[in-house]
């Protein structure tokens, strides 16, 4: 479908009492759903994609939206790849979360630089030092609120507080 004849097929679009006219955005509605690209809505109106996804979702058929749901973009599909891949996220939780009934480690073996993750003697250590590490700052500051209690003077500067001059 060409801009031109697109142009004139689409209504105009009238933004009354900051709500566009009902109709013209079912028309807009028909007009994706019969094949037409949102890339050209938004040429044309000048709409913005989040207005338009926002549409079709509201006004979208069943149909439409049956068959355009669990669809992710590119981006997300690398920001759930990279989840994974950090193990922050399993594969199972991911296509929950997503709501993608697809395959995806087709997507992940797609990714050059994908390493699953595994189970490293080294992070194991380095995992368990982090948790001794921290253990040791709460007791330190324990022992900090213990001391300011029992001296009553302040031992932990104010946020904020500048260096004092030698």
């Amino acid at each position: 479908m060409s801009l031109e004849k697109s142009q004139n097929e689409l209504p105009a679009l009238k933004k009354t009492g900051g709500h566009y006219d009902r109709l013209a955005v079912q028309k807009i509605v028909e007009a994706i759903e019969g094949g037409m690209p949102r890339s050209e809505i938004y040429l044309i109106y000048g709409l913005s994609r989040s207005t338009v996804c926002g549409w079709m979702r509201e006004y979208g058929s069943p149909s439409y939206q049956a068959s355009h749901r669990g669809q992710l973009t590119q981006a997300q599909k690398r920001s759930m790849i990279r989840a994974i891949r950090e193990g922050r996220m399993t594969l199972q939780e991911a296509k929950l979360a997503y709501q993608e009934n697809g395959d995806l480690s087709a997507d992940m073996n797609k990714e050059a630089h994908f390493v699953p993750p595994q189970e490293d003697p080294e992070n194991k250590a380095l995992e368990k030092a982090l948790q001794e590490a921290h253990l040791k700052i709460k007791a330190l500051n324990t022992l900090i609120d213990v001391a300011e209690d029992q001296f009553k003077i302040p031992i932990r500067k104010k946020p904020g507080a500048r260096q004092s001059k030698p």
